[in-house]
């Protein structure tokens, strides 16, 4: 009689496969780099909601406070004269992240901010677990985040929050994130002349840097906070200058005040 080989059960082998993926992807932690944003894709105020949560809008401004906004490529094409009719003054547009992503709708979010009469800046989402400071701020000057004195042109900020790829703080020590972002500041400075703008949130600034106090003093602060005040400052600043209060305003979400009138806001556009 002729011997019959077993073959593979190809089906079922396939199945128990399946079977033990599933388990695996019910570990704690491993569905985490699925979860985790492409990179390039993090915006100003990304992690604000998940970390320090919503809780109501402001009042309605003060006559001394300009209304902003901060846009990225998630924005896409923005509408700037809806925007300008509505009250809008000015704006912050994402140049860079880290020394590996440029934002493809930069050109028209810049240019047409100006166009319309905004004044408007540049930002850069900072990832220091990527490369060094000074790196970083080479490239964002490079790639559009740079600033002349013509009165419509902001200095550029700094974004610095919440790591939306991994660890919160990027792996670094306290004060090795401080090392990070003065090295950033300084580089920054070197190549335009001018202070750079820091945004960031209380909680984060208190984890990551210890609540250092240090840069108060040259570096204006740009305080992420969804709540109807303020809040707590990070040490050091004993005022903000920009205030994001919400990542669901009207026709692009991220709404911010300038704590200022409009003559504020020009003269630190001029420096």
């Amino acid at each position: 009689m002729p011997v019959h080989r077993s073959g593979t059960n190809r089906p079922a082998v396939a199945a128990a496969l399946l079977a033990v993926l599933a388990l695996l992807l019910t570990l704690p932690g491993a569905a985490s780099a699925a979860d985790k944003p492409a990179r390039g894709s993090a915006r100003m105020g990304m992690g604000v909601a998940a970390h320090d949560g919503v809780h109501g809008v402001p009042a309605d401004p003060y006559a001394t406070q300009t209304e902003g906004v901060d846009v990225s490529s998630h924005q896409g094409n923005v509408n700037w004269s809806a925007l300008w009719t509505s009250g809008v003054k000015w704006a912050y547009v994402k140049a860079t992240e880290g020394t590996y992503y440029k934002n493809p709708y930069f050109a028209q979010q810049y240019n047409g901010s100006y166009n319309i009469g905004m004044i408007r800046g540049a930002y850069h989402f900072a990832t220091p677990d990527t490369s060094t400071g000074a790196a970083q701020a080479d490239y964002f000057v490079n790639n559009g985040g740079g600033w002349s004195r013509d009165g419509k042109t902001l200095p550029g900020a700094l974004d610095i929050e919440w790591n939306p790829y991994g660890s919160a703080c990027y792996g670094k020590t306290q004060a090795g994130m401080v090392s990070w972002i003065r090295d950033f500041l300084a580089r920054y400075k070197y190549r335009t002349g001018r202070d750079a703008v820091i945004y960031t949130a209380t909680s984060w600034w208190k984890q990551c840097t210890g609540n250092y106090g240090g840069f108060a003093s040259a570096n204006p602060l740009w305080i992420a906070r969804y709540s109807t005040t303020v809040g707590e400052l990070p040490a050091g600043w004993t005022y903000y200058t920009m205030w994001q209060y919400t990542s669901s305003g009207p026709i692009v979400g991220d709404h911010n005040r300038f704590n200022g009138a409009y003559d504020r806001l020009q003269a630190l556009a001029y420096g």
